[in-house]
């Protein structure tokens, strides 16, 4: 695949009508392109799409695939698409090349692009780092897989601004020529296995952040990550490795509470861990990144650092929603994998009531087995991974089934003792019952706030 050669008159076809769909659509229309939309949500839950891409004048089918997704000479597939799908799969055995939201958005797109992926802590990491930018006076956009796409801001940025993007391993199938000025790679562990044939294949998707990257580019990624240390070391790129555990030559590193950024061969103090806002040994190593990748970018030492005092965190993620009884409620909607939920029980010292489930999407529960049964009260189990998680969770912790967000709070809070943490940590994906990991968090605080 290449980008192709000419984009007006081409006929594009783009599979799912969500946000980045639309979006592309918007931006491939605007440069002369004739483009299908098809979605097979039914027509009668589409009105909003419908007249979004009317008043494009874009031709759309809701409620199937016909074959006319075919006659096209490329499809851009939206990230919620998955790439076995078998549609997905007969576009490229009939050799049409399929793209991916951001990889079109990026052949447009002047702004020098920061990349960030990694199985947790992509969204703290995306966040601070447009935060740091902004800071530094220079105009940003943060979109990509945070949920604003990159396709609607291409046309307002210019070689001085910088497009700081969250990708997911969904949108890193289908790149092509995807170059990111920095792309940073925070972490793999196992995730998606309900997508990918198994752990290597989304390992792969993960690494295609690197793939266009040439020697003048910035490659950021975890030294203490062993699979990703492993294949970063034989990258051509400038390297900038970043560890917690260890002193390195290179990139950045913490030794007796301090932060530092290696600069010319030598290490130079950035600030100490303490003074660092946001809390937890998995936000040192999204600090840590987000300092590498901007000092890439040439930002000041000292607004980094200042950044890093001032910055809250990010939405469902660790964030406080109230206390109650002595009680304190948190929000961890976007733990949507084991790992993430073993960092968030790693956070805390007082017990924890766990609310978890979901949709499983293949997790491999055993890393929590000693967490929960050395940290977690109780879990109460929501959704359709909760027959599994009290199969696996019975002999560590008492478990409790809810049927449903409403129902899981109230027996948390029968559960929790004063000083106790309830944490809503789901370790699965959230679409059996809600829109998305927002949708689940949102509704979790507001039934938190009417106890």
């Amino acid at each position: 695949m290449s980008k192709p050669e000419k984009i007006e008159a081409a006929s594009v076809s783009v599979l799912g009508a969500a946000r980045s769909g639309i979006a592309v659509a918007r931006l491939l229309k605007a440069k002369g392109a004739r483009l299908f939309v098809s979605d097979k949500k039914p027509r009668e839950e589409a009105a909003q799409q419908i007249q979004m891409l009317e008043s494009m004048g874009v031709e759309y089918e809701f409620g199937a695939h016909s074959d006319r997704l075919f006659d096209a000479d490329f499809i851009v597939v939206s990230p919620g698409v998955p790439s076995n799908l078998n549609l997905v799969q007969h576009a490229m055995k009939v050799g049409l090349n399929v793209y991916s939201e951001v990889e079109v958005a990026s052949w447009f797109c002047r702004a020098p692009i920061v990349a960030i992926t990694g199985s947790n802590g992509k969204t703290t990491t995306t966040t601070l780092i447009g935060k740091i930018f902004e800071k530094s006076g220079r105009k940003t956009v943060v979109a990509g897989n945070i949920g604003y796409p990159i396709s609607d801001y291409v046309a307002e940025m210019d070689e001085d601004a910088v497009a700081v993007l969250e990708v997911s391993s969904f949108q890193l199938d289908h790149v092509d020529t995807f170059k990111p000025r920095v792309a940073v790679l925070l972490n793999i562990t196992p995730d998606h296995l309900d997508r990918y044939d198994n752990y290597q294949a989304y390992m792969n998707a993960k690494f295609k952040i690197f793939m266009n990257q040439s020697a003048d580019d910035t490659s950021v990624y975890s030294h203490d990550d062993e699979a990703v240390d492993k294949h970063c070391r034989a990258l051509g790129t400038v390297r900038k490795p970043f560890s917690v555990t260890e002193k390195i030559a290179c990139g950045g590193f913490v030794e007796d509470g301090k932060v530092y950024l290696v600069e010319n061969g030598s290490p130079v103090h950035l600030i100490d861990w303490k003074e660092i806002r946001i809390r937890g040994v998995h936000n040192l190593y999204n600090s840590i990144a987000s300092a590498l990748a901007a000092r890439a970018m040439g930002v000041d030492m000292d607004v980094i650092a200042d950044t890093l005092r001032e910055f809250p965190g990010v939405e469902h993620r660790l964030e406080p929603v109230r206390e109650l009884e002595g009680v304190k409620y948190i929000n961890d909607s976007k733990a949507t994998n084991v790992d993430a939920v073993w960092y968030a029980l790693g956070s805390f010292d007082a017990p924890i009531v766990l609310i978890a489930g979901g949709k499983d999407k293949g997790n491999d529960y055993s890393p929590l087995f000693g967490p929960v049964k050395e940290k977690v009260r109780a879990m109460i189990l929501i959704g359709m991974a909760a027959p599994k998680m009290q199969r696996e969770f019975a002999d560590k912790t008492k478990c409790v089934m809810a049927a449903s967000m409403e129902d899981a709070v109230a027996k948390a809070r029968r559960e929790a003792r004063k000083g106790d943490i309830v944490l809503l940590s789901p370790a699965c994906a959230s679409f059996d019952m809600f829109q998305d990991y927002e949708h689940r968090g949102r509704e979790f605080k507001r039934l938190v706030m009417e106890l």
